[in-house]
Parts: C-alpha cells; structure tokens; sequence
C-alpha cells in the first residue's frame, strides 16, 4: 500500500471511529488520535496527539493507577526491601507478583518481590485511622523479616481521603528499628494514570535514599571512570541482566541497576556513577533529571530492543567514554554481528512488508518499532496508555512512514482500528490479547 493510500485510510478510519461517541465525547478523543508523518514540521507531537488527560468516563481504557505506577513499577520490584500495601487487601493481592521482575535471592529471607504485605485495612480502620496498624505491621516485619533491608508504605485509596499520616509514622519506627521507612502517597485516585505514580515515588527516592542519605554501608564499593548505572529498566523476564552484559563485555562497571533486581545500597550508590543510563523514560526522567542538576551525572536514555538501535546505543554510550571503550565497543558488536545477520537471514524474507500495530505502556510503543523494522516489517499504528507530550515527540523520530497514533486508546476504538486497517501482527499487553487472538489475528504479548 503507498503512503499517500495508507495515510487516507487512516485518517478515514479516525473520522468513521469517533462517529460512534456522543458530541461531547467524540470533541474528547478526536484530541487523542492522529496521523504521525515524520515529514510534517507542522506537528507538534506525533500526530499532534493530546496526552496526559483524563480518560473519558464511562470508556474502556487499559490505565493503572498512581498506587500501580509507585508500588507496581518503581518501587516494588526493589527486592531487598519490603513493601506495604497500606490499605484494604484487594490492591496488594491483584498486585502481587504479577509482573516478571525476575531477582536473584531467597524469597522471604533477603529478597520480597512477590510477597504480598498487607495493612488489611477494616471499617473500624476507616473510622478511627490506621497509624496504630500502620505502626504494628512495621514492628511484625521486622520480628518475622529480620533480613530486609528497609520498607516502604505505599498508601492505597482510603488512606488520602481519611488523612492518615504515614509520614509521622514512617519517621517514629525508622528511629527505633534504624532502618530506612519511605512513606509514599500514590493514593490511586491522584492524577489521571499511573503515570503520576512514578513522579511521586520518583520524589521519594530524592527524599528518602539520596538526601537523607540512607543507613548502608557503601564504602566498600571504590568509585572508578567506568561507573553506570542502569535507571528504569525493571528486568521483565531478565532483560536487564542481558544489559549488563553488553555493558561490561564494552569495559564499563554497572553499579547499580534499579528497580529490576535491586538493592536499596545500589540506589544509594547512583549519585557516585559517571553516566546514567535510562531505559524507561517516562517513568524514572524525573529522578535523571535530578541527579543531573544535583550531582552533575549525565543521562542518556538507550534502547536495546532490536540489532539496529542496540548497536546505536552502544556507540551513543561509548562516546561517553575513552577511546578503550569505544574500541571494546566496537569488539561487542562485532562479536555478535554473525548471531544478528543468521536471524535476520532467517525471518526477514518471511516476515517482509507484513504490517503491526503497537500498543504499549511507557517506552515500547517507540523502542519496539525498530526491532520490527529490522525484520522487514512495518508499523502502521502506534500509541502509549501514559504516555505524555514529550514521548511523542520522541516517538516521531522513530517514525518512516504515516502511522496512526492512538493515546489512551480505549477497547472498542483498538479493536474498530485493527478491523479497518487489517495489520498482519498485533502487539499490545495482556489485557487485549484474547480479543485479537479471537479475531484470529497473530499477536505478540508486549508486557510483562
């Protein structure tokens, strides 16, 4: 299909979908729907698609909450600490383990990711408050986990609108166990996604482990010119661990990788790094940004999804270094360029011209599209559930061809796009597969 053709389709299917919604609703989402075309100067963003907003009531939108984007996503796969849900069960329960951030250690000794730590909050808790419970649950941690490292309190619905102090509580209990308590209000009726949950747990990181300046010993850890340190990579299904290996096989020393597999002296050891080296943008600028104005660390964000922009990462960090690193570098990628060619010789000349359609969360629907075009194939529909202005502006560099934006796309408008613009792949999270696979459409599960 010619671009000219492909881009009119695209357009025509926008219009035909939002003449299902009512006035009011349809003046909403004509907002957040677009036409990407990496020559137009004139947009803004990608398709000068609207982000950030609030969902339209009554939609079926794929959004977490700011509870999901603190305790889901930054903090939670922190394995040597323990982290509370604060609130009623439902929220730690259906948040437990149901993310593959894989770790190293023995679970419920010295490592908790997929342990379930619930404040079980009542009515009689709604009623009088929870600081008391709050309080117990801490001291019953620390006698049954000994080992843990610290805990962190992440503060479900009921605990904002009753006014609970985790804080004060937090503060009491960390002088009398000596250990590190990050109080953290991601009540999940703030902000529009779970987006606003990672800047609030980004704060708390700022707060409660680099200013406070936590109680680890670090001083066995002697800083060198090679220090990095992996920021917003979660290592879904250990992809942070392949990460290191490039990283080290080109001379550099990772420091700290966070929050996939990591330690609370890891994230207290990034301050003394030479370049941060950030995966998922949207969720951990915040903290990047503020390492650079406070300690002076440079951050670039990489992308190791795909042969042709992995190698285009490696050089981007190399040139942060000497010409030792930048030679090493070389090394790595000719060290595995007979592994990429022999797959793509493979699967290219099946998969050449087919056609996919992304939807992701925070980083993939712009990191992936390379990886595709490696193959031969093209995306033709892309678009974020938090995503914010800046991303698509990202993602527009990422673009070759018109490709449909779509943000916050809800169920009945994915599912409308598929039938009317027929790619031959869907990629997206768990929660659309079974409707693709349904439609007898290959799809390939793109979360964790």
């Amino acid at each position: 299909m010619g671009p000219e053709s492909l881009e009119a389709k695209q357009k025509a299917a926008i219009e035909e979908i939002l003449k299902a919604y009512p006035e009011k609703a349809a003046k909403n989402r004509e907002k957040h729907l677009g036409v990407g075309s990496p020559n137009d100067e004139t947009q803004k963003t990608c398709g000068d698609v609207r982000s950030n907003k609030k969902t339209v009531p009554g939609v079926m939108s794929q959004r977490g909450c700011a509870y999901a984007g603190s305790k889901g996503v930054v903090w939670g796969p922190v394995k040597d600490m323990i982290h509370i849900s604060h609130g009623p069960i439902g929220c730690g329960q259906y948040s437990r383990a149901g993310r593959r951030n894989y770790y190293i250690g023995v679970t419920g000794v010295d490592t908790f990711v997929t342990m379930n730590f619930s404040s079980d909050f009542q009515e009689n808790n709604i009623v009088f408050g929870g600081d008391k419970k709050l309080g117990k649950c801490i001291d019953e941690i620390e006698l049954l986990f000994p080992l843990n490292n610290g805990i962190t309190v992440q503060s479900e619905c009921p605990i904002g609108l009753i006014g609970d102090d985790i804080g004060a509580v937090a503060k009491t209990k960390a002088k009398e166990i000596d250990k590190t308590i990050v109080p953290v209000n991601c009540e999940g009726f703030r902000g529009v996604s779970q987006s606003l949950g990672h800047h609030i747990a980004n704060d708390t990181v700022r707060d409660y482990v680099f200013d406070a300046k936590v109680n680890v010993d670090t001083s066995d850890v002697i800083s060198t010119e090679y220090d990095v340190a992996i920021i917003g990579d979660y290592n879904i299904g250990g992809d942070a661990w392949s990460s290191r290996i490039l990283l080290e096989e080109m001379g550099l020393r990772v420091v700290a990788q966070w929050s996939g597999d990591a330690t609370l002296k890891e994230m207290a050891l990034t301050p003394k790094v030479k370049l941060n080296l950030l995966h998922c943008y949207r969720s951990m600028n915040y903290i990047s940004r503020h390492m650079e104005k406070e300690y002076g660390i440079p951050w670039i964000e990489y992308n190791f999804f795909g042969p042709s922009q992995t190698i285009k990462s490696l050089r981007k960090i190399a040139a942060f270094f000497d010409e030792s690193v930048q030679k090493k570098c070389e090394e790595v990628i000719a060290k595995y360029q007979p592994m990429i060619d022999a797959v793509i010789a493979k699967y290219k000349p099946r998969l050449e011209g087919k056609t996919v359609m992304l939807f992701v969360g925070g980083l993939r629907p712009r990191h992936v599209i390379g990886a595709y075009e490696d193959l031969g194939m093209e995306v033709i529909g892309t678009g974020y559930e938090f995503a914010h202005d800046d991303d698509y502006k990202r993602t527009k560099e990422e673009i070759f061809r018109s490709t449909v934006i779509y943000d916050d796309v809800n169920e009945y408008e994915l599912e409308a796009f598929v039938k009317k613009l027929q790619p031959d792949l869907v990629a997206s999270g768990i929660k659309e597969k079974y409707v693709f696979q349904k439609m007898g459409l290959p799809y390939r599960q793109m979360h964790s």
